[in-house]
């Protein structure tokens, strides 16, 4: 495994990232806010006169109009309050003056005040008076010693003239083991802001880090290359059924394997394991450069055949669409292939003849038909064109064909023709439609958990066993352990090596 890769880099200095972000903002809620802080806010600074040095006019009545001198009046809302974790105390201010705060507006001059406490807090009132340090003289305003438990505050509305809005507010004063400092307020007109600055920074890099993350997944080639690719040439024969995934694992395997060439020749598993006997004992040189697949267990008498379990694959019925049959309990199918029933209108549904589509001798897939779901051999061959008896003895009309794609194809076209093939081959075939077997369908999600019978694992055979460096053994672990594994579940197939495949592989 590649540990050392751009995405890794990324991931892990995402990972620190979001360590020390998350470290940082608990020492900062834990550690800064712990001192003690009074925080002061102007919450509102506004003009009751003319105010025409800002170059705006104002409607005036009553006293703020008959006063004299405040026709450059303004009031100011100062907001006072214990910011931090730590309860303030009236011996926590450290000023050798009476006073605990001292507030200068410049330019400006302080004309009136009045103190407002919140609900539940009209205990403070009782230190705003003149002996605790409360007055003001020309431009500043001195307050008390209040003291002040986390969270709670006061504010101070002050009359001023003398000068315009926006004058500079400046509340100085110590505190023992503490500070002073302005935080900012959020004016009426104000829009609050959804995160703070230090949210918004760390977000913006944890979002950059992730983007680039995904940017490098997205763009890389993650296909995995097969495992020990080997040089040379390699032909793989037997099951029709399974060729589909035969040809596209090939493709892949030379795509990634320079010098390998792979040739797809399937002409149905039992030719298959005949062809690859027949070349094993005619080579001198140990296992020829030939994989058999196969539906289903190896016939007897091939000892010298290895066998290796791929993946589990589900077969289907189909019918002709003119009959809407949808299910056939599976004695109704064994008697339809004995001959006993020879009319679709039997089994509910229109007066059409049987035609039973099947394939030759060699095929896996017919293998498997009869001895998971027919219990038996099917009938002889008694048509050559599937729509007429050739031989007018017999029960049924059946036909015999090279190839799964022959057998859609003819079932499609022929009203009343029944056949099979392995699951995917039927899908979104026009003109037929699958069958279910007692009540049960074709699906190989389902498979360990239903009783449809139309199942078999599907088998890759060699001649003994391959050299280990061999084209032959390369695409074996390909097949069965690699990337193939995504091919064989694209093509409707479990495979062998999956924790389900692993226990049905196992049960068959």
């Amino acid at each position: 495994m590649e540990w050392v890769s751009a995405e890794n880099i990324v991931a892990l200095g995402t990972a620190v990232l979001g360590i020390l972000a998350s470290a940082g903002v608990l020492w900062y809620e834990r550690r800064v806010p712990s001192r003690k802080r009074i925080g002061y806010r102007i919450q509102l600074d506004t003009p009751i006169g003319s105010n025409v040095r800002n170059g705006r006019s104002n409607i005036r009545l009553g006293l703020f109009n008959d006063t004299p001198d405040m026709s450059d009046g303004t009031l100011v809302l100062l907001r006072i309050e214990n910011d931090g974790s730590q309860s303030i105390a009236d011996n926590d201010y450290t000023g050798r003056e009476l006073h605990g705060l001292t507030v200068d507006f410049t330019d400006r001059f302080v004309r009136g005040l009045a103190v407002t406490q919140p609900s539940g807090a009209d205990h403070l009132a009782e230190h705003f008076t003149p002996a605790a340090g409360l007055r003001f003289v020309g431009n500043t305003l001195y307050i008390p010693r209040v003291p002040l438990n986390h969270g709670e505050h006061f504010k101070l509305l002050v009359l001023l003239s003398g000068g315009p809005v926006g004058c500079e507010v400046r509340i100085t004063g110590g505190i023992r083991d503490g500070e002073v400092m302005p935080n900012r307020a959020i004016l009426p007109d104000d829009k609050t802001p959804l995160f703070s600055t230090a949210a918004r920074n760390i977000t913006v890099l944890l979002t950059a880090c992730v983007v680039a993350l995904a940017a490098i997944i997205v763009v890389r080639d993650d296909t995995r290359p097969p495992i020990g690719c080997a040089k040379g040439e390699l032909t793989i024969t037997g099951s029709t059924a399974f060729a589909p995934v035969a040809r596209e694992l090939a493709k892949k395997y030379e795509k990634d394997c320079a010098g390998s060439k792979i040739t797809v020749d399937a002409h149905g598993s039992a030719a298959g394991i005949r062809e690859l006997a027949e070349r094993g004992e005619q080579t001198d040189k140990g296992s020829p450069p030939l994989i058999a697949l196969s539906d289903g267990p190896k016939p007897g008498g091939f000892a010298q055949l290895r066998e290796n379990r791929v993946a589990v694959s589900a077969f289907a019925l189909l019918v002709n669409d003119k009959v809407p049959v949808r299910n056939l309990a599976l004695d109704d199918i064994r008697s339809i292939y004995d001959g006993e029933i020879t009319d679709w209108s039997e089994l509910g549904g229109p007066p059409l003849g049987i035609l039973l589509v099947s394939r030759d001798a060699n095929s896996g897939t017919r293998e498997v038909f009869q001895r998971r779901v027919l219990g038996g051999n099917e009938p002889a061959n008694s048509s050559r064109d599937c729509l007429h008896k050739d031989d007018p003895r017999a029960k049924v009309v059946r036909c015999e064909l090279d190839s799964t794609e022959q057998v859609l194809a003819t079932v499609a076209r022929l009203p009343g023709a029944i056949g099979y093939s392995e699951l995917r081959g039927g899908a979104g075939l026009k003109g037929a439609h699958r069958l279910d077997i007692d009540g049960e369908a074709p699906s190989v999600e389902t498979i360990g958990a239903s009783a449809y019978p139309y199942r078999e694992i599907e088998y890759a055979y060699t001649y003994g066993r391959p050299p280990a460096d061999s084209l032959a053994s390369s695409f074996l672990n390909y097949m069965r352990l690699g990337g193939g594994q995504d091919v064989i579940t694209t093509h409707g197939h479990l495979p062998c090596v999956t924790p389900k495949g692993l226990r049905v592989c196992g049960e068959e």
